[in-house]
């Protein structure tokens, strides 16, 4: 007769027990469930737990992707920014901004270039971006988001050279 141990939990030989088995797997023994009333408890669980990983999931992918687009906007600031400041070119500066969207594949964002004018003064580059939620647009549905985009904004601010 099995014997038993735990919550309705009996003993049996595994299936590691064959001669060619390494030592340790070698009249090894797996618990297997007796109680025909807890047999699917695992599916149960896996089913609760699932929708909750997937959600994380999702989240850390969209974070991800915002992340990424966020640096890509600061970078094509500082670059125009520092554009501004030596050589004092706004057209450049934007073409600089532009560019760099543009070869990582942001299309639609607003660059935004002021410069107070004084000598030794501010130049201030600001690139706003809607970004497009698209893995988790079903969001809108439960009001965590208001629309189909999240709006990204960074700004950055030198001292002309001049």
């Amino acid at each position: 007769m099995p014997q038993r141990f735990g919550r309705g939990l009996r003993r049996r030989t595994g299936i590691a027990s064959s001669p060619g088995a390494p030592p340790m797997f070698q009249g090894s023994r797996i618990a297997e469930p007796s109680d025909p009333s807890i047999r699917g408890q695992g599916l149960v669980e896996f089913a609760l737990v699932l929708p909750m990983f997937l959600l994380l999931l999702i989240g850390v992918t969209e974070f991800g992707r915002a992340w990424m687009t966020r640096n890509v906007l600061t970078g094509a600031s500082r670059e125009a920014v520092r554009i501004a400041a030596v050589q004092g070119n706004a057209a450049t500066a934007l073409s600089r901004a532009n560019s760099i969207l543009a070869s990582a594949g942001i299309s639609g964002a607003t660059v935004d270039i002021q410069d107070d004018g004084a000598p030794y003064g501010t130049c201030i580059v600001s690139v706003s971006y809607d970004f497009p939620v698209t893995v988790a647009g079903f969001l809108k549905k439960y009001g965590v988001l208001s629309g189909n985009s999240i709006a990204l904004t960074t700004s950055t601010s030198m001292r002309k050279e001049f």
